[in-house]
């Protein structure tokens, strides 16, 4: 009995961990909530280091109070070999927003995307 416990927390642990930063869409949500909430760790964490370069200059302008409700909604979502796009709505913005991810080391960061690049939405 002790060994079928000791499995399933670890097969637990092992699922949970793998989640918070596997796929494009959650990623976007963690960017977009850290960004208007103030969270400059968590940010710099999920973004290239010119995305957060151009997020931090921004978010001094945009912080939200923390604890206040993004509301994130995955509009739609494309993937492109190592590239993502995301675009999503939140609470914050009148209008959907659009990040640019590129996997880097295995992982998906938000980055910026080039004034002349379209997104495929």
């Amino acid at each position: 009995m002790k060994r079928i416990t000791f499995y399933s927390l670890v097969a637990l642990f092992i699922s949970c961990a793998g989640t918070t930063n596997s796929d494009p869409a959650s990623v976007a949500e963690i960017v977009a909530e850290s960004f208007y909430q103030g969270k400059e760790v968590t940010l710099k964490k999920h973004t290239t280091p010119e995305g957060f370069a151009t997020f931090s200059n921004l978010q001094k302008m945009f912080a939200k109070p923390k604890g206040s409700e993004s509301n994130f909604e995955l509009i739609d979502e494309v993937t492109e070999g190592n590239v993502a796009w995301v675009k999503y709505s939140t609470s914050y913005d009148k209008t959907p927003g659009i990040f640019k991810l590129v996997k880097q080391d295995g992982v998906w960061k938000v980055t910026v995307r080039n004034p002349k690049e379209k997104a495929p939405f």
